[in-house]
C-alpha cells in the first residue's frame, strides 16, 4: 500500500498532477484510487466524469477509481451519538433544536472526517495506491497535525473522553452524571481513530508528500515554508512537482522575461529541496481536462519511473547518549537559527518556528532530565538533555558519572 498526499498553494495545479499521477499508477497495474479531500472539490471536472462520495470507476482507465470526501455524509454516519448527545445537552438548556444542530457541528469536523476516511480506505484492502489531492497548503498542514492537537486537549488537559463529555454535560446542566456508553464509546473510538490515522500518514514506507507549486518566488516560498512544517511534524516529503514551466523556444519578449523568472526560481527549488526527486511539468497550450490528455501528461511527467517510488527515508528525530547525557535531533530544513524557540511545558517539548508549533512528547528518560542548551547545525535542531538525580530513581543516580551530576545541578 501505497498513499501520496499532493498539497501545495492554490492554484498551481495539484489536482491536474494528482489525476495525472493516478493514472500513471494505474497504469502500470496498481488498483488506484484517485481520492479528493479538498472541500472544493475538482477531480470530477478535471476527469470530466462525476465522481460520488464512494469509489467510483474511472471509465477508461482500467484498475482507476475516483472518490471525493462527503463530508457531511460521514460526519452523520461516525459521529451521530456524539451529535445526539450534544444536542440533547443543550436542549436541556432551553436551546432550539435547530440553534443546537449548528452548535455541535465541532470546528475541525471537515478535516477529522477526511483523516478518517483516508484510514478507512486504505484499511478497506481495495486498493494498492492512494492518490490524495489535500486542500491548500494551510488546510493541509492542519489536517495532518489535527490528531495530535485533539490528542494532547483530551488527553492531558481533560483527561479521558468519559471526562471530556461529562464536564460538557455538567457545565450547560448542571445535573450529575455523564454520557452513555454508546457515547463515551464513540468518543474514544474517534481519538483511537484519528491517532491510527496520524500513524499511517506519517509511515514513510506507506505514506509521502508531494509537494506541487510553479516557478514563481512566492509560492516557492510558501512551499519552503510548508516543507519546513511538514518536516517539524514528522511527515516525509518524498517529491516535488514543478508545474507550468515555459516550454523550450516559445518566443515574444514578454515569454522571455517571464522565461528568465522561472530560470531564477528553479535555482532556488534546486537548492532548497535537494536530495528530492523534482518533476518538472511542461505548460500546455490547453488546459489538460479528460483521460486522454493526462494520460499524456503523465507519460510526459513520470515516462518510465514508478510514479510511487518509496523515496530515500529522510532524517527523524534522534535520541542518543547515555550515563546521563542525552541528545535529541530534530530535521528542520530552511530554518534559520533566529526562526526557532523552544520551551518545556511537562513532559513535553515545545518548538516553535514561525507560527508554526508542534509539541513532542519526550521520551521517558528525558522526561528525567534539564535541558541544557540547543544548537542548529547543517538543518538539524541539537538538544542538549542532562540527568535531574531529584527525577531519577536512586538505583539510576548513584550510576550517573559525576560529571553528569554536576551538569544536572
Amino acid at each position: 500500500m501505497r498513499i501520496a498526499l499532493h498539497t501545495g498553494k492554490g492554484g498551481v495545479g495539484k489536482t491536474t498532477i494528482s489525476a495525472a499521477t493516478a493514472i500513471a499508477c494505474a497504469a502500470g497495474g496498481a488498483r488506484t484510487l484517485l481520492v479528493s479531500t479538498d472541500p472544493a472539490h475538482s477531480i470530477a471536472d478535471v476527469l470530466g466524469t462525476p465522481v460520488s462520495g464512494d469509489p467510483t470507476p474511472v471509465v477508461g482507465v482500467p484498475g482507476l477509481w475516483a472518490a471525493q470526501v462527503d463530508t457531511r455524509g460521514r460526519f452523520e454516519q461516525s459521529w451521530s451519538h456524539i451529535r445526539d448527545y450534544l444536542v440533547g445537552v443543550l436542549a436541556a438548556r432551553g436551546m432550539a433544536e435547530v440553534q443546537a444542530e449548528e452548535l455541535v457541528v465541532l470546528p475541525g469536523a471537515e478535516e477529522i472526517v477526511a483523516l478518517l476516511e483516508l484510514r478507512r480506505l486504505a484499511a478497506s484492502g481495495d486498493f494498492d495506491s492512494i492518490v490524495v489531492d489535500c486542500a491548500p497548503t494551510g488546510e493541509t498542514l492542519r489536517l495532518l497535525a489535527l490528531p495530535e492537537t485533539i490528542g494532547f486537549y483530551a488527553q492531558r488537559l481533560l483527561g479521558a473522553p468519559q471526562r471530556v463529555l461529562r464536564s460538557i454535560a455538567a457545565s450547560f446542566t448542571g445535573m450529575p452524571g455523564g454520557p452513555s456508553a454508546t457515547v463515551r464509546d464513540a468518543v474514544g473510538e474517534l481519538l483511537s481513530d484519528l491517532m491510527a490515522a496520524r500513524a499511517l500518514l506519517a509511515d514513510p514506507e506507506i505514506t509521502g508528500v508531494r509537494l506541487v507549486l510553479t516557478p514563481e518566488r512566492m509560492v516557492v516560498a510558501e512551499a519552503r515554508r510548508l516543507f519546513t512544517a511538514l518536516s517539524l511534524h514528522g511527515f516525509a516529503v518524498e517529491a516535488v512537482t514543478v508545474n507550468r514551466l515555459l516550454p523550450r523556444g516559445v518566443g515574444g519578449d514578454f515569454l522571455r522575461r517571464q522565461r528568465e523568472s522561472q530560470r531564477e526560481a528553479m535555482v532556488q527549488v534546486e537548492e532548497s529541496f535537494q536530495g528530492l526527486p523534482i518533476h518538472r511539468v511542461r505548460q500546455k497550450p490547453e488546459e489538460p481536462i479528460g483521460v486522454d490528455q493526462l494520460s499524456e501528461l503523465a507519460t510526459d511527467i513520470f515516462g518510465s519511473v514508478d510514479p510511487l517510488a518509496v523515496a530515500p527515508p529522510g532524517p527523524a528525530i534522534e535520541v542518543s547518549g547515555s550515563d546521563g547525557w542525552y541528545r535529541l535531533s530534530l530535521p528542520l530544513p530552511l530554518v534559520q537559527r533566529g526562526d526557532i524557540a523552544l520551551s518545556r511545558s511537562g513532559a513535553d517539548l515545545v518548538v516553535t518556528v514561525g507560527d508554526v508549533r508542534r509539541r513532542i512528547a519526550l521520551p521517558s528518560v528525558l522526561q528525567r532530565c534539564t535541558t541544557e542548551g540547543a544548537n542548529f547545525e547543517a538543518g538539524r535542531l541539537i538538544i542538549d538533555f542532562a540527568a535531574d538525580p531529584a527525577l531519577w530513581p536512586a538505583a539510576l543516580t548513584s550510576g550517573l558519572t559525576g560529571a553528569a551530576l554536576a551538569g544536572a545541578g
